[in-house]
């Protein structure tokens, strides 16, 4: 469970900190390229990266996420085993903290280049690093942060909710598939 946690996080933020949008089938991105010109370089991406501050975004973004997935984990845990104690929780909180910090954030942005280079054109980049680089780029990136961080918290009592909804429909499958366990009878053995 936990990797799977981790993984959902980590697509959310590589989406997130880099901006990526759907991408067009490959047939539309060879097309599109063969138009607009010569493809991007590993240099242009990570000059792109560098003026845009992916790799701070991607932490902060990252450290975010996870305070807000570890209220809604730690509420969720507490209605479902309210025996735990705190110093029991807190180190559940400790262990996926130190998780997070762990990930090779740098090196999972590294491997992204590729695929940007597949979609972007040299000269999609430069328009993008010009963008970024303007003041307007530059305040849209340091708003980031406090936009998400509020919308995160505008959207938590939601996705609580939805959370708790789920959780409430898989106890109540096991307990379901339980009952069906002990309903059918044990067969003789020979």
């Amino acid at each position: 469970m936990k990797s799977n946690f981790a993984e959902g996080i980590l697509v959310a933020l590589l989406m997130t900190a880099a901006g990526m949008a759907q991408p067009p089938s490959p047939t539309t991105a060879s097309a599109a390229k063969l138009v607009a010109g010569a493809p991007a370089t590993h240099e242009d991406i990570q000059r792109l990266f560098s003026v845009m501050h992916v790799r701070e975004q991607m932490r902060s973004n990252m450290q975010l996420i996870m305070s807000q997935q570890q209220k809604m984990i730690r509420e969720t845990i507490k209605q479902r085993a309210p025996a735990l104690t705190d110093e029991q929780l807190n180190k559940m909180e400790a262990i996926s903290k130190e998780a997070i910090k762990a990930m090779p954030l740098d090196g999972m942005l590294d491997d992204t280049i590729p695929i940007y280079q597949q979609h972007l054109t040299k000269s999609d980049v430069n328009a993008m690093t010009r963008f970024y680089s303007s003041a307007t780029g530059q305040k849209l990136l340091r708003e980031q942060p406090a936009i998400a961080r509020e919308s995160m918290q505008a959207a938590s009592p939601r996705m609580q909710k939805a959370m708790s909804d789920i959780m409430d429909r898989l106890a109540r499958m096991a307990d379901e598939e339980a009952g069906k366990t002990k309903s059918v009878p044990e067969q003789p053995k020979n």
